[in-house]
């Protein structure tokens, strides 16, 4: 068990997963010289479990759902950025898909946990 409640969540750690591929992504970039788009793509992958973890703080449910949201729309920016930087050509085909499908699936799970604090 970790320290603080986020270590123990699922979502976390498959964001934090997420965010280690976008990091690499983003080095890339700068390497490139595109440090605009590679600090955008890294505060929106980085925002998936910032509010995951802050969220988990909360005292009641409700705003830990509040901040679930949040990280769930950061997927959504994020993958938009990806969408972006392909339609550029500045970001490879697998490297895309691999990080498309796991913002999909991580969207998902960040849902499905929601719910389960709704209910």
């Amino acid at each position: 068990m970790g320290k603080f409640r986020f270590e123990d969540l699922d979502i976390w750690k498959k964001s934090i997963a997420v965010s280690t591929l976008i990091f690499s992504i983003s080095d890339e970039l700068d390497k490139r010289h595109l440090y605009r788009w590679a600090e955008q793509l890294r505060g929106a992958g980085i925002s998936i479990s910032n509010n995951i973890a802050e969220g988990s703080g909360s005292f009641s449910k409700k705003e830990f759902v509040q901040f679930l949201n949040f990280s769930r729309r950061s997927t959504f920016e994020t993958a938009n950025i990806l969408i972006i930087l392909k339609t550029q050509n500045l970001i490879e085909g697998n490297n895309f898909q691999v990080l498309i499908n796991n913002l999909d699936y991580l969207s998902r799970q960040i849902t499905n946990f929601i719910k389960s604090l709704k209910s």
